[in-house]
């Protein structure tokens, strides 16, 4: 791959992982609610979940999505399922996590399984694939692949959780927090658009 290809490719991984979707928008949420420091294991389990998922796919599992649909309906209803659940836990949030017993941030576990179900994360990496794969060097252009995502994650998650912890304390107020909470709930749902058009 050209090194003008894989700057492209960057590009877009950048484009792809900073744009507003479900994991950009419960990274806001966490970092306001739990702050960045406790949002990190949110944060490592969507770089580790998203490259897993980017190496199954590309080494078959596209194609076996592409070969039997309703294994691949089976994951978007299944995501949109678990994205309509996780909106109502943000927006039924009423206060910081401090003033609540039991609430926490979502686990490294957690953050890594929704990656297998998230809608934008599919969208993302079938495209990738389809564009920046050359057949006549696949698994060395499926690596550059996981190479410019990895490069692209970190500072994405780092700063919609850093924006969020950010706005922490001007959200201490309950009011504003409750109408926050609703706010990105409501984009979380229609963050599903692309999914059931």
């Amino acid at each position: 791959m050209p090194i003008e290809t894989f700057l492209t490719l960057t590009a877009f991984a950048f484009v792809a992982a900073g744009t507003p979707g479900p994991n950009t928008m419960m990274l806001f949420a966490s970092g306001v609610n739990f702050g960045f420091r406790r949002t990190l294991p949110h944060m490592f389990g969507i770089a580790v979940g998203f490259l897993a998922l980017l190496l199954a796919v590309g080494f078959g599992l596209g194609a076996l999505l592409t070969r039997f649909p309703s294994l691949y309906l089976l994951l978007k209803i299944l995501g949109g399922a678990y994205l309509v659940y996780i909106a109502w836990r943000i927006a039924t949030s009423g206060s910081l996590p401090e003033a609540r017993a039991g609430a926490r941030p979502m686990t490294f576990i957690e953050a890594a399984a929704f990656q297998w179900v998230n809608p934008k994360a599919w969208v993302m990496l079938v495209t990738a694939m389809g564009i920046y794969t050359d057949p006549d060097q696949y698994t060395f252009t499926v690596l550059l692949i996981c190479l410019a995502f990895a490069i692209a994650t970190a500072p994405c998650v780092s700063a919609w959780a850093g924006f969020g912890s950010a706005l922490r304390s001007w959200l201490a107020d309950p009011v504003r927090l409750k109408w926050f909470n609703i706010t990105m709930a409501l984009l979380l749902v229609a963050s599903l658009w692309p999914m059931v058009r």
